[in-house]
């Protein structure tokens, strides 16, 4: 059970809130924080067992009877993503609005919490210090903006907590604004007096041992220090080696420490004793891995050296996998699948294991995951730190998203080695220039494209490229800052606010390709053998970003040459980049007269957030299967080169958090907005995509009214829909514009007035629950619009609202396949993958 309490800070009386008889979200974080598993000791209580008959897999001498006790703190921090809605209320109230967290562990809260903020990847590397710490700059926040900040809670109420020890204010003054616990608030003056201690030092060569480990112990990074320092990250990190200031790795145990721990599961920290193990050895016969007294480990009998999983000294190779840090748009669990399976193939191969994540809701922070576990940030100093003390065989860098890409330049530089595609390759993919010169030199084809600096650049290339262009910044996943421009004006607008471009951040310009169809394609190659693992048509036209748009398994409109053409490409690429693991190819499909046009957008030689999907559709375990590649075992020594074309049909629908943002506009665009996703598996186009919208807490009607409003070059696309929801007794209503094209079509419609003219309209149909299901495809944007503030009140009444030309019509489909098949038919994935 889950219990909630609250303490009055100033009486100390306690009242209980809320008694929740089942797991909650901070279960999760409990069993992390702990390393006892509640999930599990709950999963056989229910099934009978008591207390003190389950045994502690950690100790393995104490039961699940005794409470675990720690001597360490955690931290956890929510990971907001505001940016992504920009019109909504940024106050954090009673009503959830973050997308993801993460968690922290050191011996001290000034040290977990430091590392907690660096662990939250939103450009902080501590408690200040770096590009977005404002104080010292003359955007440096008045003590009244300060006031204002602390007195109303945000997401970044902790940075304004800074400030004020900054400008002078005492906890008193803090407590009175915020009602934060006295204690905590000491905490933070404490990690701000010594920043200040730092600071006053000025150059590193002056800074002390002892200064230097104080501040290490204070959760402080190399980067924060450098940063005050007036040095280089690199240049801290050789300092504090020389000095012998080196983390520590302790073990998480359940009991402080009063039993021996049998699950490598570790965090850093400064002290003197380090609890990192040794390397395994092979038994001399290569048979199994020797145990502590020089027996073979029974467990591990069943291994036999060899090439993949030994070293010359016969001691067993260690593969470090690096995941995805906090879930946020763009980068979630999709991800983490990658690295468990990943783990799972290392397992597999005899390969020792390592995963370094800061995520507690995630599988591959279980302690039984991997083999040896490291609760650490993802940042280059934490994991050159573990790589220091574990001295991995390899590094994979390809599962965990963007977050360990950004860090693959600065650890090879370091001499970690990096396994699989190499960095300079997947940096080939990310440089606009260098992809531009493999493309043309195997003969494929993109949009119109460039990249600018400055205004004045960008003006420039969108003057050759022509109107309508896609902008974006260079490095980064989830669509973030991407928009589509369709005139000078906006491009203006997106050069000075949007971005802040340079010639180490420049923004690219594409031609943005109209009514286009795009495509996703997942694939894994040893360097020999290249194997698609999916071909995914995109069920909402180019414009909307892949990781919202639904999509389908295998395509269900694009003709068979063109799906070859795709798999083609995909080879070509796929050695062209020296690809070793997984690669995910975008492309988009336009139609010319007769003819169909492929164009290529964008090449990822790495683990997509689709590969989950494609593996579940096919059966291929395509993480799995690029893990091993990447540890040297090739597609035809695992007897895994031979594609997988389904009969059947997958869907894959996003889920969006819009209900925690009240009045926001839900239409769709280039930036990411989706937090999750679901899947539909069917024998037909049609049925998968009702699944899938039923499964994503979409109400399917099967009768009642259907409000059709549709942009101008929509309108007649959408009569032969129209007829076909009227032919399944659905009453249609419209705006007069709408209204009149399907009129002069035969179609019977009420007209409905629009907000502006007057009552009853629309949105008392919504109040009434007189409308079951919208079709609104935007001629404008924003919450302020009419048609925002429709489609943000579909929201607030729970009534279905697809606002893409192409998902209306698969949403007719759908409706028609519920109407002939009112009881669908359910079967287990195994059903559908016999095979396996």
């Amino acid at each position: 059970s889950n219990v909630q309490f609250a303490i009055d800070p100033n009486t100390g009386r306690m009242v209980v809130i809320e008694m929740n008889p089942r797991v909650s979200r901070s279960s999760a974080l409990a069993s992390k924080a702990t390393g006892f598993p509640i999930a599990k000791i709950a999963a056989k209580l229910a099934v009978g067992y008591t207390l003190d008959e389950i045994p502690n897999d950690i100790t393995r001498e104490t039961m699940a009877c005794f409470e675990p006790t720690i001597d360490y703190v955690v931290t956890k921090i929510p990971r907001w993503t505001f940016e992504k809605f920009p019109d909504a209320d940024p106050t954090l109230t009673v009503q959830m609005k973050s997308v993801g967290e993460t968690m922290a562990i050191g011996r001290t809260f000034k040290e977990s919490l430091q590392k907690a903020l660096r662990g939250l990847e939103t450009g902080h590397f501590g408690l200040g210090g770096g590009k977005k710490d404002l104080w010292g700059t003359d955007k440096q926040p008045a003590i009244e903006d300060i006031r204002r900040n602390l007195s109303v809670p945000n997401v970044d109420r902790m940075f304004n907590l800074r400030y004020a020890f900054k400008a002078g204010m005492t906890v008193d003054d803090v407590f009175r604004l915020t009602n934060i616990d006295p204690w905590f608030l000491r905490q933070l003056q404490d990690v701000v007096n010594c920043e200040e201690e730092i600071r006053a030092v000025g150059q590193l060569e002056h800074l002390s041992d002892d200064l230097m480990r104080k501040a290490k112990e204070y959760g402080f990074s190399d980067r924060q220090l450098s940063f005050w320092l007036n040095s280089t990250e690199i240049d801290i990190r050789n300092s504090r080696k020389q000095r012998g200031i080196l983390p520590t790795y302790k073990q998480v145990d359940t009991c402080a420490a009063e039993f021996e721990a049998y699950t490598p599961y570790y965090y850093s920290t400064y002290e003197q004793q380090d609890e990192t193990p040794p390397r395994h050895q092979f038994a001399p016969d290569g048979h199994g891995l020797l145990a502590k007294d020089g027996s073979v480990d029974p467990a591990t009998s069943h291994l036999q050296a060899n090439e993949i999983n030994s070293r010359p000294d016969g001691s067993q190779k260690r593969i470090m996998i690096l995941g995805g840090g906090p879930n946020r748009i763009g980068q979630g669990i999709e991800f983490d699948y990658c690295c468990c399976h990943a783990s799972f193939a290392m397992k597999e191969l005899g390969v020792e294991s390592i995963m370094v994540n800061s995520n507690p809701e995630t599988v591959s922070t279980d302690y039984d995951t991997s083999d040896i576990l490291f609760f650490e940030p993802l940042t280059t100093e934490d994991v050159l730190n573990i790589c220091d003390a574990m001295k991995p065989d390899g590094v994979i860098v390809q599962f965990g998203g963007q977050t360990p890409l950004n860090l693959a330049k600065g650890l090879e530089a370091a001499g970690v080695p990096i396994i699989g595609t190499s960095p300079k390759m997947i940096d080939a993919a990310e440089d606009r220039e260098k992809f531009q010169e493999i493309l043309h030199r195997i003969g494929l084809r993109q949009p119109p494209n460039g990249i600018a600096v400055d205004v004045e650049g960008a003006r420039a290339q969108a003057a050759r490229i022509g109107y309508p262009i896609l902008v974006r910044p260079s490095y980064v996943l989830g669509g973030r800052a991407m928009e589509i421009c369709h005139a000078e004006d906006q491009l203006v607008r997106y050069m000075t606010e949007a971005v802040d471009a340079s010639p180490d951040h420049p923004v690219l310009i594409d031609k943005f390709l109209e009514d286009a169809i795009e495509v996703d394609v997942d694939a894994v190659s040893d360097g020999e053998t290249t194997l698609v693992g999916g071909v995914m048509e995109h069920i909402e036209e180019a414009g909307v970003h892949s990781g919202d748009s639904a999509c389908a398994l295998p395509p269900y409109s694009l003709p068979d040459s063109v799906i070859q053409e795709i798999k083609q490409a995909t080879y070509a690429l796929a050695n062209e980049l020296c690809v070793r693991g997984l690669m995910n190819i975008q492309y988009a499909v336009k139609k010319i007269g007769d003819e169909y046009v492929v164009y290529i957008l964008e090449v990822n030689p790495r683990a997509s957030r689709t590969s989950p999907f494609v593996s579940k559709a096919t059966g291929l375990p395509l993480a799995r299967m690029a893990a091993k590649i990447m540890a040297g075992v090739s597609l035809k020594e695992q007897g895994l080169d031979q594609e997988v074309w389904p009969t059947h049909c997958s869907v894959k629908e996003s889920v969006f958090p819009f209900s925690r943002f009240h009045g926001v506009d839900i239409i769709l665009g280039p930036e990411m907005r989706s937090t999750g996703e679901v899947m539909g598996i069917a024998d037909d186009f049609a049925a998968a995509f009702a699944k899938g919208q039923q499964a994503a807490g979409i109400d399917i009607p099967r009768e009642g009214t259907v409000f059709i409003s549709m942009a101008g070059q929509h309108k007649h696309a959408m009569i032969e829909p129209t007829r076909q929801l009227q032919e399944l007794g659905f009453k249609i209503i419209s705006t007069s514009g709408t209204a009149s094209v399907l009129a002069e079509a035969g179609i019977e419609v009420e007209v409905v007035k629009k907000v502006q003219e007057g009552r009853p309209n629309l949105l008392d149909y919504m109040v009434n629950g007189e409308v079951q299901i919208i079709f609104n495809t935007p001629s404008g944007r924003g919450s302020r619009t009419e048609e925002g503030k429709i489609r943000a009140a579909a929201v607030t009444y729970g009534v279905p609202c697809v606002t893409t030309l192409p998902g209306c019509i698969a949403m007719v489909r759908a409706l028609q396949f519920q109407h002939e098949h009112p009881s669908p038919v359910v079967k287990a994935l195994q059903d559908w993958h016999p095979n396996n």
